[in-house]
């Protein structure tokens, strides 16, 4: 579907139409939002880390799903990849330019929910209110 409308850029700045099925930013979007995702552009976001290293900080995570999540980040070109040819071979991530430019929204995001939660986990929102009531609502309306 090379030629569709949804791909073709005829003004410089014009953008995807990624509520189109077959938009290539959507895949990006869906890697990025996937369960994993979000928690490996969140680990890389202060240093480089070794396949290892991201294992550990990403708790739950299985070897089989980093390798995934890190592979279609890597060809999404939000990770870099390293392999330094030693036995065993040390493979190092980290965050590209645009890596981080798609991250920092993300951690401004993850900031503000651990910020609205309480240390104890309580299920009361910071401010001391419970998350929900009976009806469903959360929250007030303009919060």
């Amino acid at each position: 579907m090379a030629g569709s409308a949804q791909f073709t850029r005829t003004e410089p700045g014009e953008r995807y139409d990624v509520f189109h099925t077959d938009c290539p930013a959507r895949d990006v979007v869906d890697h990025v939002t996937s369960r994993w995702g979000i928690w490996v552009l969140i680990s890389l976001r202060s240093n480089d880390l070794r396949f290892y290293e991201l294992r550990e900080s990403i708790r739950g995570i299985s070897e089989k799903m980093l390798a995934q999540t890190l592979r279609a980040l890597v060809q999404d070109g939000l990770v870099w990849r390293k392999v330094e040819p030693t036995t065993p071979p040390q493979v190092t991530y980290g965050l590209t330019g645009f890596g981080r430019d798609v991250g920092e929204p993300l951690t401004d995001l993850f900031d503000r929910i651990t910020r609205r939660l309480s240390p104890d986990g309580d299920g009361r929102r910071g401010d001391g209110r419970p998350r929900g009531d009976a009806s469903g609502m959360t929250g007030h309306p303009g919060e």
